[in-house]
């Protein structure tokens, strides 16, 4: 099972039977131009909680930044941070406000759940303010919700 969060344009079209039906792709645009660079290979177990292998990296893969440029992945080694990532990708998956999902068609739908409403990045942004122990702005920018 592949499963991606790609913020702009992708030409992979997931779902088409026999080709990428084991693929996922999930799009957040909102208020932050955050998109990050984690790469996530093989997936924990009972027996191996540390299973997968996990990477951050530069640059995304797109050919303009891997013909002349120089980009670095470097691997989580760390079970805490290792922990914090898969975190962090697990929430992206799980938005269900500012999500859209790429159909096989190529269009992107809203993603639906019965699940309590969650924007990824206002609960990082929140998140943030906890971690650092500081009181949230009175008065945060509020965001439209993308139709």
């Amino acid at each position: 099972k592949v499963e991606m969060v790609i913020r702009g344009i992708c030409c992979l079209l997931p779902g088409l039977p026999g080709l990428t039906d084991n693929i996922r792709i999930v799009s957040i645009v909102g208020r932050f131009l955050e998109h990050s660079r984690i790469y996530i290979f093989g997936k924990p177990t009972a027996d191996d909680p540390e299973a997968d292998k996990i990477y951050i990296a530069s640059a995304d893969y797109m050919s303009r930044n891997t013909i002349r440029r120089v980009e670095v992945a470097a691997p989580i080694l760390d079970p805490a941070i290792k922990q914090k990532l898969r975190d962090f990708f697990n929430t992206q998956m799980n938005d269900n406000v500012q999500a859209r999902e790429l159909l096989n068609s190529g269009s992107y739908v809203r993603v639906h759940n019965d699940k309590a409403p969650l924007n990824s990045q206002e609960y990082f942004y929140e998140q943030a303010y906890r971690e650092a122990g500081e009181p949230l702005p009175e008065e945060a920018p509020k965001t439209e919700g993308l139709s």
